[in-house]
């Protein structure tokens, strides 16, 4: 069933749950996270990069699209992180029911400029608009987001609250230590949840946790009971997904037809995702919209 995540993230914010934003990059993603979802009565969001989406053309879109609309589970179509009008401007021509400008590199005005622009286009066309303020840190292996910095600029809450009401986005993403990537190696990640309780304590939308792969389990489940509603995933999925792949070659070099060389790495990342949707309290929550 596909939505938009206005009215996906509505029901999350109310119920007190997140719904995982899965980054949707191939086919066989897009497969294993519908399976998943199917399995666990959870909400999605199927997340697409603007590089992946120029990578795989706009036919990706339309699969990623009947998928969403063969399923019963609550399906948006997110284009994630695009930081120009023309990424935009596609991703809402080829039929997403979401979109994400992230101009938070940029100063706090301008900021609000872009996303205003964004939103008085989206909006009459029926597709929620999300946003970013501060900056989410950045790792050396991570390709998701251009103009991302390595130093974290916490979000103030007064600038949340401002922004929100000056530019109508529909949620918002924060920054309270998180980075995009893999950490590396003894690197200790930590949020900053107090600075979450006042976000939401002033911010009338659903908030949004980017670069949440390798955060502590206990860290990431606290922030959904004080209000997170979407959370990104995009390496913790395709980590141990490329990971087991390697070790398939590795093992029977004689395995080439794509049916049989993906079937392992799949099972892997299922099992990945189906943490995540329990980690997030998304199972079963389903029931909570009209299908």
């Amino acid at each position: 069933m596909l939505m938009n995540m206005a009215d996906l993230l509505a029901v999350a914010n109310k119920e007190n749950f997140a719904v995982p934003a899965f980054n949707v990059g191939t086919g066989q993603f897009l497969k294993a996270i519908i399976e998943v979802c199917e399995e666990k009565k959870s909400p999605v969001i199927l997340a697409i990069h603007p590089s992946e989406l120029a990578f795989q053309g706009d036919a990706f879109a339309a699969q990623v699209i009947k998928a969403a609309n063969d399923t019963r589970v609550p399906c948006v179509i997110h284009l994630d992180h695009g930081e120009g009008y023309d990424k935009i401007e596609r991703a809402i021509r080829d039929g997403f029911t979401s979109v994400m400008i992230d101009a938070s590199h940029c100063p706090y005005e301008e900021n609000v400029a872009i996303a205003k622009k964004v939103v008085a286009f989206a909006h009459p066309l029926g597709v929620s608009v999300e946003a970013e303020l501060g900056t989410i840190g950045t790792t050396d292996n991570d390709t998701e987001k251009t103009g991302s910095v390595g130093e974290i600029i916490y979000t103030n809450p007064d600038d949340a609250k401002r922004f929100v009401e000056e530019t109508g986005v529909d949620c918002l993403a924060i920054a309270i230590g998180t980075a995009h990537g893999l950490y590396p190696k003894g690197f200790k990640p930590e949020l900053k949840l107090d600075l979450l309780k006042e976000i939401k304590a002033k911010v009338n939308v659903p908030l949004v946790l980017h670069g949440g792969s390798g955060n502590p389990d206990e860290e990431i489940g606290q922030a959904v009971k004080l209000g997170i509603n979407k959370i990104n995933i995009s390496s913790d999925i395709k980590d141990p997904f490329y990971q087991q792949l390697r070790k398939t070659l590795s093992a029977d070099l004689k395995v080439r037809e794509p049916f049989e060389l993906y079937q392992e790495a799949i099972k892997v990342s299922k099992d990945v995702m189906r943490q995540k949707i329990d980690l997030f309290d998304s199972a079963d929550k389903m029931q909570y919209y009209r299908l």
